[in-house]
Parts: structure tokens; sequence; C-alpha cells
């Protein structure tokens, strides 16, 4: 009886889990651990030979002080563009769930830059920052616009985190959104009636109820700023000087412009871990104040 149930169980996932399984394990599975081979050959990515060097590769990354440089680099631009993305995705999602003239039609616009590919929006911010607003600030006479922002190694990073919060924040905006219409409306009514402000029913209510929507929309900005580059690559190639080289485009040089598969490989599966730390940190911090909420 229980080989019988288990056969049918087992036909039953292949009927309807069957062909995304098997797709998952091709297309993520099976190239994730040979990527992990591959970290532990000299290999450059043409030739038919794989030299196995052991751990070589990862003491190249470890000694690889461009590789840190780039990653602490992440590091930075990931916590501001993190911060900002949410604040402004927090904020309009109460404006436009507040009853405002016209909020289905601003939820549409704000998504919209999400919907652009990170080439695309590289090359059109770039435009904007150098020609736009370099235009703006000589004709007023405004200095701190008179000049391309992606030609200092500040501004540069700055542009970055800019265009950044500008294609995320729509997106998040929508999970936020779907969290302040689960808050019933039955206890936001109670509250009123208690003589609690706007403000406190926000910050005593409201906020702690949409827990889980600051888990999902902080896990997966910080996932997509770590893991950028195509924005990085459009926007500003890694210039001026490599000052605004990301990990993500360290990797990508170092295995694919410098024939350094092996190596590369390695430094990818490090960011991964790092990535993977933060994240899953931040899901149980998360978690853990969603249980108390």
């Amino acid at each position: 009886m229980k080989t019988s149930t288990t056969s049918y169980k087992v036909r039953q996932f292949l009927l309807f889990g069957g062909v995304t399984t098997f797709v998952f394990c091709a297309v993520v599975i099976v190239p994730f651990l040979y990527g992990l081979y591959l970290t532990f050959t000299s290999w450059d990515g043409v030739s038919k030979e794989k030299p196995f060097v052991a751990l070589a590769n990862y003491a190249t990354t470890f000694a690889d002080s461009a590789y840190w440089q780039a990653l602490g680099r992440t590091l930075v631009y990931s916590a501001i563009a993190v911060v900002l993305v949410n604040a402004l995705a927090f904020f309009l999602a109460y404006m436009l769930t507040s009853g405002v003239k016209g909020q289905n039609f601003f939820r549409a616009g704000f998504f919209v830059p999400n919907l652009i590919g990170g080439i695309v929006l590289g090359y059109v911010w770039k435009f904007v920052f150098n020609r736009a607003f370099v235009a703006v600030g000589e004709k007023l006479n405004i200095g701190v616009l008179s000049d391309s922002w992606l030609a200092t190694t500040n501004g540069a990073l700055l542009c970055l985190i800019i265009v950044s919060v500008w294609q995320y924040a729509g997106y998040m905006m929508l999970i936020y959104v779907a969290g302040f219409m689960s808050v019933s409306e039955d206890v936001l009514e109670a509250a009123r009636i208690d003589g609690c402000t706007g403000t406190q029913t926000l910050v005593h209510i409201s906020v702690p109820l949409m827990a889980s929507s600051f888990v999902q929309c902080l896990f997966l900005t910080i996932t997509r700023c770590f893991m950028v580059y195509d924005v990085n690559l459009s926007l500003t190639n890694g210039e001026p000087f490599n000052s605004s080289v990301l990990a993500a485009m360290h990797v990508y040089n170092q295995a694919f412009k410098y024939k350094n598969y092996g190596a590369g490989q390695a430094e990818a599966v490090v960011l991964f871990a790092v990535c993977a730390i933060v994240g899953v940190l931040q899901v149980s911090i998360g978690k853990k104040a969603e249980v108390e909420a």
C-alpha cells in the first residue's frame, strides 16, 4: 500500500513539477557545480585543457587587492542604495495608499523604470549626466551641474546609486503597497477610535504588521545591488580610473577580459558567499522581528 502511494506521489510530482525541476537543475544546479569545479583549475575559458591547481585560485583571490577594493566599493554602494531604495519605496507606497487621486496611474508610472533593461537604462542616464545636467548647469550657472558627475571618482559611484534608486524603488513600492493593503482596516479603525494620530498608527501598527514586506524588499534590494553589472557596464564601465568597478564587473573582467576563468570563478564564489551570508542574516533577523510583531 505504501509503495503504491509513493509511486502515485512520484508520478504526480513528475507530471506537475518534473519539467520545471529538470530545467532548474540544467540551468542552475549543474552550472553552479561545474563552476565550483572550475575554481580548482587554471582554465582560460578557451582551451580544452583544464589544469588542476587545487586552492591556488582562492589564494589568488584573497591576495587580489583590486578585487577586495571592488568588493568594498560594492558594500558601500549597496548599503547606501538599499537604504535609499527602501526609504523612497516606503514613502511612495504610503502616499499611494492614502487615497490620492489617480494613485493607480502613479503606481504604474513609478514601476515603469523597473521594466527598462539595465544596459538601456545606463546609456539613457549617461546622456542625462553628461549632456542634459551639464547643459542646464551651464545655462543657469549652477556650478555643481556644470561638470559631468561621471568624470569624478566619487561622482561616478553617486551616479550608480541614483540610477539604482530610480530603477528599483518602483518595484519595491508595489511590495510595500501590498503590505499596506494587507493591514486590516478594523485594526486601523480601532486605533483611530483610541485616539492614535496618523503617525502613531503608522509607526506602532502598520509598520510592525508589514514586517514581511520589509524582509522581502530588503532581501531583493541587497541581492540586486550586490550582483549589479549591466548598469555598471553601460553607465560608467568602471571609469574613471577603475574607481567605479563593482565586484560583479571585476569578476567578469577577470574571467572573460583577462582570460583567468578559474580565478574569476573563484572570485564569483567568494562574492556569492558574501551575498548569501548578508542575505541570510538579514532574513533571519527580519523573520524574528516578524514573529515578534
